[in-house]
């Protein structure tokens, strides 16, 4: 089954369409902001999806951009699934704006593969182990660390249900190691990992780059993922996130460069199986 509709994804690809019709025909911007009677800074919040037209200036538009009935069809169901609100904007004040469209655009995606240095992925984090993480940070409320745990076991429900998205994740020797939350948090953690590995197979992979891999291009990297998505129009993003800084990469040559890197570090990690037996000798007695 495809994935459910995301109001980000679709208002993502409404521009994207409308942008490379637009170049593709070699309209200018001053074209469009006469006909519609907006200015350049409207149109250009349109084409970086902060902006959703109009039903009256999208007729306008798709007439301008020469559509044919199947592409008008399509670009006017968009712009109704980009109007609707996503579960994420309950949590204006948790995260900005780049989090929240990557949370739109992570339950929309059709398959996702993701590195993490340090830390077990949010997708497969238990309570526990997300919570023993966020609470040290003094600055964060008790109630907002219990929303943000929730927030995360949101995010997880993509993974189980009727079309959950395929999700690779691949993580160092180091994440199974680190007692986050001490060694009953790690022990609990660490079983779900291995059970996840020994039931869901169908869309959950689990490797692990061990400290005895000698090289490996992806050694220092930030949390990383990459999402695909099942509608052609639609290119992998990136998403990169560090302490301090967290953004979506849609630089076509970058994200290319980031999937190569990851594809060539997966020859260091060890398989689906050898990971279950790995994962099992690292549970704390």
């Amino acid at each position: 089954m495809p994935p459910p509709t995301s109001p980000v994804v679709a208002g993502w690809e409404l521009a994207l369409r409308l942008r490379e019709r637009r170049t593709e025909l070699g309209i200018d911007v001053g074209t469009i902001t006469q006909r519609l009677n907006v200015s350049r800074n409207y149109w250009s919040m349109v084409e970086n999806e902060r902006k959703i037209l109009s039903e009256e200036n999208l007729a306008e538009v798709v007439e301008l951009l020469e559509f044919d009935e199947e592409d008008r069809a399509e670009l006017f169901t968009l712009r109704i699934r980009a109007k609707e609100r996503g579960w994420w904007t309950k949590y204006p004040r948790l995260f900005d704006a780049e989090v929240l469209r990557m949370l739109g655009l992570e339950f929309g995606a059709q398959e996702i593969h993701d590195y993490e240095n340090l830390l077990i992925p949010g997708l497969l984090q238990t309570e526990n182990y997300a919570r023993a993480i966020m609470t040290p940070a003094m600055t964060v409320r008790k109630v907002e660390v219990e929303q943000r745990v929730q927030v995360r076991m949101r995010r997880q429900e993509r993974l189980h249900g009727d079309s959950p998205f395929k999700f690779n994740a691949m993580i160092s020797e180091a994440a199974l190691r680190q007692q986050i939350g001490g060694p009953a948090v790690q022990r609990e953690q660490l079983e779900h990992l291995a059970m996840l590995l020994e039931t869901r197979r169908d869309n959950i992979s689990i490797r692990v780059i061990p400290f005895t891999a000698t090289s490996c291009g992806l050694f220092g990297a930030p949390t990383l993922h990459l999402l695909d998505f099942d509608n052609p129009w639609l290119p992998t993003l990136a998403w990169h996130e560090t302490v301090t800084a967290s953004s979506i990469i849609d630089d076509r040559t970058q994200v290319h460069n980031i999937t190569e890197t990851y594809h060539d570090a997966a020859r260091e990690a060890l398989s689906e199986d050898d990971t279950v037996e790995f994962i099992r000798s690292c549970i704390p007695a």
